[in-house]
């Protein structure tokens, strides 16, 4: 009986072509349905360099590349105009790879262009001098590459060859030309390496181990609905690495994923979801959840396309920790008063102008700032639980920076205390506070869900992880975890085992960025500067191995002297991206103060630029602040108004005479804004500043 399998690449070139060739697509396809493939004439070509390979006819000017695995079982890999479909067909190999057992595809025409241009030896060594050639092959690397990457001498040569390489083949080689260790290497395929010898001739059995690029389709009402969305079916595939992680039938507890920008925590976890949500008993549920409400309004969106068995969707809540911890003390007792951040914001002010002095470093009588106080408060105070001035004495403040006596713990305790008795006064409560209130109420009755699933957690307060651990009992698969301490950008430092959610043993990295390019990532990167962080398990984390799987533009970074010539800048530099075809709501205008987005906002609408306004509905080019950046990705972003003045921000930003420890703490989640929002770009990236640009800024190609 004839099957067709849909090859990953396949989708989006399907998504890009005329409705009237999706049609004559779609009518190819329900032959092979109907078991009528002989009529489809998929015909063999001379000179390919693969016997598998053949083509089929979709109209007069489109043909379908087709992959013969056997057992009468196929695979459509792309459609494509005529002589490309021939070209593309004629030049692919496809073979299994020795230790893994996947199905690889190379460009072998462009493997061979390379190797004639290539140069005997490298002048200063190669890249992969220290790799000896059995532990490529161990690596899975195939032997007749071996003498030609003895030949390459540096990243660029390595990327030159992405596209023409096996993708598993590309990523090892990527990991040991970015300084990995060939054991650190080995272990990310650890979970993936197929015991026993492997059939290199069975390419069905290899195609069936490798979903990221082949989806075997059950029927035609699942084949309709991938064709019914195909780009959005296509950004849920997963790469080898994620779907281990995410399809592991069981951790025996809490498991930690960290992955830096771009690696596909958030779908890895979403995939996670859906696989225990389809294993629940009747009337068991799953709790997926995240920082704010606009990244829980994304999720949805992504699990909506990921999941349409509608059983399966009706067991997984998704909603924002803050909005569930709202709920249940609103259940528990009536209305609530959430405490605005203005109003919140006026308090500490109110608190350090009229609060304790201390003497700073130069000896001269200063006050406590209200950032300090507000900080004491979450950081140490409502972190630790801590309910009384005797509590408070002893409370450690690990990480807080400056030593306070015991009579500056009175004073500052006496003023955090006046805003706190203010809050209860207007019956306001911060989402901390709510969130500690709503894990009290749910530790009275039995855990609400079966699993929890946590995206964005680097951010979350101590009192919303108390929350989450009281939402499920433990027991194995009981908390997923998504992480990145390199994108926390607000002010939560956790040890997540010191919460009962001991991580270790059961932590997971994620280093291959799929979103943005080499020289976006690399530029990113710098902006961190260096310092090393800590993660939710209690470990210094580390940036090695993370790499891109792209190329592209160096990152372009322009000088005004004014703030009207840099957004006159904007708008042709917007205008110029729009009139090359890219849509308006992937183009992205990053900035770090409400301020300037209402003012960068209203420029481009005078120009006639299309604006996306949430309000109202509206699609348009995407305007927001850095926070709000987090979980959003473009093709083309401009970051501006990156001037000494407004980054860092003097109002995020404790005093170093103050307090240098907090200091340094508060300049470094400025660098990881700073990061996230760079990040958010896929193609282009576009930055600009007006007079003295930030000392954030690295050296970037003007």
């Amino acid at each position: 009986m004839a099957e067709l399998a849909i090859g990953r690449e396949f989708l989006p070139a399907y998504a890009r072509l005329q409705r009237r060739v999706q049609r004559a697509v779609d009518a190819a396809i329900g032959k092979f349905a109907a078991h009528t493939h002989a009529g489809l004439h998929l015909e063999k070509l001379t000179g390919a360099r693969d016997p598998n390979i053949r083509t089929m006819r979709i109209d007069r000017f489109y043909r379908g590349v087709v992959l013969a695995l056997g057992a009468e079982k196929y695979a459509l890999l792309n459609v494509l105009p005529h002589d490309d479909a021939n070209a593309f067909a004629v030049s692919r190999r496809f073979t299994v790879n020795q230790t893994l057992g996947v199905l690889e595809m190379r460009d072998e025409a462009g493997i061979e262009e390379f190797a004639r241009s290539a140069p005997a030896q490298p002048r200063d060594g190669g890249l992969f001098d220290r790799v000896s050639t059995a532990d490529l092959l161990r690596l899975g690397v195939d032997e007749s590459l071996v003498p030609l990457l003895r030949v390459i001498a540096n990243d660029k040569q390595l990327e030159s060859l992405a596209g023409r390489l096996p993708e598993a083949q590309l990523d090892v080689l990527r990991g040991l030309a970015s300084g990995m260790p060939v054991e650190e290497v080995w272990a990310e395929l650890a979970d993936r390496i197929v015991s026993g010898k492997v059939d290199t001739d069975d390419l069905l059995t290899a195609a069936r181990r490798t979903p990221e690029r082949i989806a075997f389709v059950s029927g035609p009402i699942e084949l309709a609905a991938i064709l019914a969305h195909p780009f959005d079916v296509w950004r849920t595939f997963l790469h080898p690495t994620q779907r281990d992680v995410a399809y592991r039938p069981s951790y025996s507890g809490p498991a930690l994923v960290i992955g830096s920008a771009g690696t596909g925590k958030t779908v890895t976890g979403l995939h996670r979801a859906v696989y225990l949500a389809e294993r629940l008993p009747d009337g068991g549920k799953l709790l997926l959840t995240t920082f704010t409400r606009a990244l829980a309004e994304a999720l949805t969106r992504q699990l909506d396309r990921l999941s349409t068995d509608p059983a399966v969707r009706s067991r997984i809540d998704v909603i924002s920790v803050d909005k569930l911890a709202y709920e249940i003390v609103a259940r528990q007792g009536g209305k609530v008063g959430v405490a605005e951040s203005e109003v919140v914001d006026q308090l500490w002010e109110a608190a350090a102008k009229n609060g304790p002095t201390l003497l700073d470093r130069a000896g001269q009588v200063t006050t406590y700032s209200p950032a300090f106080l507000r900080y004491e408060w979450e950081q140490v105070i409502l972190a630790q639980q801590v309910t009384t001035l005797e509590a408070y004495r002893e409370a450690s403040r690990k990480g807080r920076g400056a030593r306070l006596r015991a009579a500056q713990r009175e004073q500052v305790w006496t003023a955090i205390d006046g805003v706190v008795r203010e809050l209860a006064k207007r019956r306001l409560r911060t989402h901390t506070q709510l969130a500690d209130e709503a894990a009290a109420i749910v530790r009275r009755s039995a855990a609400p869900y079966r699993h929890v699933v946590v995206d964005e957690g680097q951010d979350l307060h101590p009192a919303q992880w108390r929350l989450l651990r009281a939402l499920v009992a433990p027991g194995p698969n009981d908390m997923f975890l998504l992480a990145d301490p390199y994108q926390r950008i607000y002010d939560s430092h956790v040890s997540l085992a010191q919460l009962g959610i001991e991580v270790r043993g059961r932590t997971r990295r994620l280093t291959v960025n799929y979103r943005t390019t080499h020289e976006i990532l690399d530029l990113s990167v710098k902006v961190l500067g260096g310092d090393a962080t800590v993660g939710l398990d209690g470990q210094d984390d580390t940036l090695r191995g993370y790499r891109s799987i792209t190329r592209g533009g160096v990152p372009e970074l322009v000088a005004h002297r004014s703030r009207d010539g840099e957004c006159d800048a904007l708008i042709e530099r917007v205008g110029t991206w729009l009139d090359q075809g890219v849509e308006p709501h992937a183009v992205g205008v990053a900035v770090r103060t409400t301020q300037l987005v209402r003012a960068v906002s209203r420029i481009l609408a005078d120009a006639h630029i299309p604006v996306a306004d949430d309000k109202r509905d509206t699609d348009g080019v995407r305007v927001s602040t850095m926070h709000r950046m987090k979980g959003l990705e473009f093709q083309c972003l401009a970051v501006v108004g990156l001037d000494a003045g407004v980054l860092p921000a003097p109002h995020a930003l404790t005093s170093a005479a103050e307090d240098p420890h907090a200091h340094r703490q508060d300049l470094q989640r400025e660098r990881c804004l700073l990061f996230v929002a760079l990040t958010r770009a896929r193609d282009v990236l576009y930055l600009s500043h007006s007079g003295t640009p930030s000392p954030l800024l690295p050296a970037v190609s003007r």
